[in-house]
């Protein structure tokens, strides 16, 4: 009987095969193939998503299916008297011994007493040296033996201004070899002064191309209007006369960047930009280093220290093929946190300085 059994389990088992290749089905329609599939075939399908693709809605990419129903919007009011109500029907605990005041139960912690190092009388370490050694000892100086043991590295058996004095070959300070190192006094420094640029002023120089204005700096600027950041942006556009623009530290967030890309792709003279400090998001970050691309002028971008602190292995991944096809740029401010998107930056630029380079020498000659 158990040969008939094992005969007809094998008869049962089947394998499946492709009849047609798989490039048979690429010109298939999907949404005729969804249409035919049951609800659990449909329902089965979606169990085997990835988790990670983002073009899927987050409740389609779970495992999970509660099957619990919705409960509805929620009533504060009545759970916070359901957890009242609660709380007065839960019976109190009793108390095994009776609480006295003033009545202490178990063991008195009592701190423990100070460990007190023990010491000779005469406070010495004994050290055999040799004749020679014990008599060069006994001749030399209090400085002498500072730099003795500053050379030796004995920085412990000296406070800090005789071990730099004697490292540094400066006079040794009269503290006596036990002396105690006093606090340098601090010498404050002052303040750099407020950048002195008018926003307005400079985006009226913009506007009239003014020859003069070669740098805009409006770094740590406070309480920049979104209206300066469009106008200054729009005249942008058509100046061919600025070649930096730093706007670090002035609050420069995505909806600023609009148009900033378009001011980008139509100025070619523009070869430094510096938009560090500020409040830009990985994505809107990527965008303008692919409008880098369409001016083919720009030198040096920077964007550190920005509010996003990761940018992410995809935008860095873009961020890495995006500069791969810039011929002009030679300097990166940015933090790439992988080290193939590093390492593609890397190359690319050096290889783009190579390129000047042999251009340079080219002229010379």
């Amino acid at each position: 009987m158990s040969q008939s059994m094992t005969m007809t389990t094998t008869t049962t088992k089947t394998t499946t095969k492709f009849t047609k290749s798989k490039s048979a089905y690429d010109d298939m329609d999907i949404e005729s193939l969804i249409d035919q599939l049951s609800a659990e075939e449909i329902e089965a399908l979606t169990g085997h998503v990835d988790p990670d693709d983002t073009h899927i809605p987050p409740a389609m990419r779970s495992n999970y299916k509660c099957q619990k129903e919705d409960p509805g919007e929620l009533n504060r009011d009545g759970l916070m008297e359901h957890i009242v109500q609660e709380a007065i029907n839960e019976p109190d605990r009793e108390e095994l011994v009776p609480y006295e005041p003033g009545k202490i139960r178990g063991k008195k912690w009592i701190a423990p007493k100070p460990i007190v190092m023990q010491r000779d009388d005469d406070g010495e370490i004994g050290v055999t040296l040799d004749l020679e050694c014990e008599n060069a000892l006994a001749g030399a100086n209090e400085d002498e033996i500072v730099d003795l043991a500053a050379i030796l590295g004995f920085h412990s058996m000296m406070n800090q201004d005789q071990y730099h004095a004697s490292m540094m070959n400066k006079e040794l300070p009269h503290l006596g070899w036990g002396g105690i190192t006093k606090a340098t006094k601090y010498t404050p420094l002052p303040l750099e002064p407020d950048n002195s640029t008018d926003p307005e002023e400079s985006i009226k120089m913009v506007l009239a191309n003014d020859q003069s204005l070669i740098e805009l700096n409006w770094n740590n600027i406070r309480n920049i209007s979104d209206e300066k950041f469009k106008r200054m942006f729009k005249a942008l556009r058509d100046n061919t006369m600025v070649e930096s623009i730093s706007m670090c530290n002035v609050g420069l967030r995505d909806y600023h960047m609009a148009p900033l890309i378009e001011a980008m792709e139509c100025n070619n003279n523009l070869r430094v930009l510096s938009l560090e400090s500020n409040f830009i998001t990985p994505r809107r970050i990527a965008d303008l280093i692919k409008a880098l691309n369409a001016c083919e002028s720009i030198e040096e971008f920077r964007a550190c220290n920005q509010k996003p602190e990761m940018l992410g292995n995809k935008i860095e991944m873009e961020i890495a093929s995006t500069v791969e096809k810039n011929p002009t740029i030679l300097r990166l401010g940015i933090h790439l946190e992988y080290n193939n998107s590093r390492d593609r930056v890397a190359k690319h630029l050096q290889a783009n300085r190579d390129k000047l380079r042999m251009r340079r020498l080219e002229d010379n000659v």
